[in-house]
Order: structure tokens, then sequence, then C-alpha cells
């Protein structure tokens, strides 16, 4: 089974982060990075939030650390793990400037990128940013296309409803020859727009009776991805049992790779969580 996390310390959300993160450092953070590399999870995630209100900390965190100079850090103290936007919000940049930084990650990283996009959820963002709040969903449609059609190339085309541009260039461009875009949300209409122009869906406050529901009415092609959160944080040393639940359900509601959160009291806590839930996934 592949198993990501989501990665400690630059994204706290309230019930879910351990306190030990709050005092971490990022020699902890690079240790935890290639501990997860060693042991072969797939991913890493580092979300985007620009400027958070302070009256939404209560729900959705303050903390969130920016995902391109994260994932530079963490690029150079691994060597296999993908590293995962969770996600980008389109409609606070151009595509180019997403294709622009992220395919520079790509070819730092040698390849690792998967880029995580989404409409975005919090107006008083998109106003503090100038970015249009209204009609977001249809210019994130018309951004994935445009970014399809740039990350892996240095001379970029691209005519559509909100976006046109040519006669540029954008050297360098991702190593990829297709970088794996997955689109997050919580909604059908979100799981329509990953099947229609995506590789994948990264939907997060769902239960697995609400996203079992959302996968029967669509079809999805060949080799897309479904990757769905522990949501609340697993314990797979002092509670193997109700780990390994926890991930068989997931796998059962049509997962074909899960983000973890795990518990822990210190960083070398975090790693030793980190062995016992790789074991847990493999006897899966």
């Amino acid at each position: 089974m592949r198993i990501g996390l989501s990665t400690p310390m630059v994204m706290q959300l309230p019930g879910v982060s351990s306190e030990w993160e709050n005092n971490a450092g990022v020699a902890d953070l690079a240790h935890i990075a290639h501990t997860a590399d060693e042991l072969g999870f797939d991913h890493l995630t580092c979300a985007e939030h620009i400027a958070v209100p302070v009256d939404e900390g209560a729900q959705r965190g303050l903390t969130y650390w920016d995902p391109l100079s994260t994932f530079g850090f963490l690029a150079a103290h691994t060597s296999r793990i993908s590293l995962t936007t969770s996600v980008i919000v389109l409609g606070y940049h151009h595509p180019l400037e997403i294709a622009k930084r992220f395919g520079t990650l790509d070819r730092l990283s040698e390849g690792r990128l998967v880029l995580g996009v989404g409409v975005g959820s919090l107006a008083e963002e998109f106003d503090l940013l100038g970015a249009t709040f209204d009609g977001r969903g249809e210019r994130a449609d018309d951004a994935i296309r445009a970014l399809r059609a740039s990350l892996s190339t240095t001379r970029p085309a691209y005519q559509g409803s909100h976006y046109q541009f040519g006669g540029f260039a954008v050297q360098p461009c991702a190593v990829q020859p297709r970088v794996p875009i997955w689109v997050g949300g919580r909604t059908l209409r979100s799981l329509r727009r990953a099947v229609r122009l995506a590789d994948g869906w990264i939907p997060f406050g769902l239960n697995t009776a609400e996203i079992e529901a959302m996968l029967s009415a669509v079809d999805a092609p060949p080799g897309f991805d479904i990757v769905l959160s522990t949501g609340h944080a697993v314990d797979p040393v002092a509670e193997p049992t109700r780990t390994t639940k926890r991930l068989r359900a997931l796998h059962d509601a049509g997962a074909t790779a899960i983000t973890a959160s795990v518990t822990a009291d210190s960083p070398a806590h975090y790693c030793d969580q980190l062995a016992a839930l790789r074991e847990l996934a493999d006897e899966l």
C-alpha cells in the first residue's frame, strides 16, 4: 500500500498536530523526511495559505509553511519520496508562475513533484491578495488546462477562457514529461474536475461513506489516483489494530494511496511511529 505523510510541523491543524511540532527545528524536519524516504513512504505534503485570518485559527490553524521553500529544502534531504503540494490555490497565481516555480522544483528534485491544486475556499484571503473569488471554479478549470500545456515545456502556448499566452520562454521547466496533477476538494464537483482534467483526487473532510458515494457517481480512468487521508492522527505503536483498521477502511473506500497524520510526543517518537506504520501498511 502506498502511504504518504501529512508532513509534521509545516501545517499544524487543531486536534491533529502534536505539541512538539511548535518548538521543533528544521533539523528535525529534515531527519523525519529522510527517515520517511528511507522507509519507502510514497509522498510528503505541504499546503498553501499565504495569510490566514486570526479568527480562523481554531478551525484551520495558523501555521502553513510555504510549499516551494519547504520542498526545495526537503528535496536536498531526500532522494526518492514524492513532494506533493496539498494544495496550491490556483486563483492566487498565474499558471506560468506555477509552471516556473514548481517546474524548477521538479528539476531540483529530479522529477519528484506531484502538483496538488485546489480552487480555494477562504474568501478573506482572496480579497487580501486581490484575487477573484466569484467564478473561481471556472477559472481553476482553465488554469489546470493551462498548466497541463505549460509544465513540461520551455515554450508554453495556450489559448483558453481565462488565460492566453504564447511567445514566451519559461526555462527551466519540469523534467517529468507529464507532472501528476491531483485536485483537492470535498465535493462531487471537485471529483469530476479531477477525473476530467487531472490524474488524481485528494479529498478532505469527508467520511468513507461520502467518499464511496461520490466515487460511485463517476467513471475514473485507469491509473487515476484516489488519495485519502487518515483524518485524525493514527498511533501505530500504541494502537496497531486501530491503525490497521483505519488503513483498511480507506483502502476499501477506494484509496490508491493514503496520506497519514501520525501522533507523537517528539521527533524521535515520530520516526519510531513511521517505522511501525510502514510495517502495518506492508502487512495489508
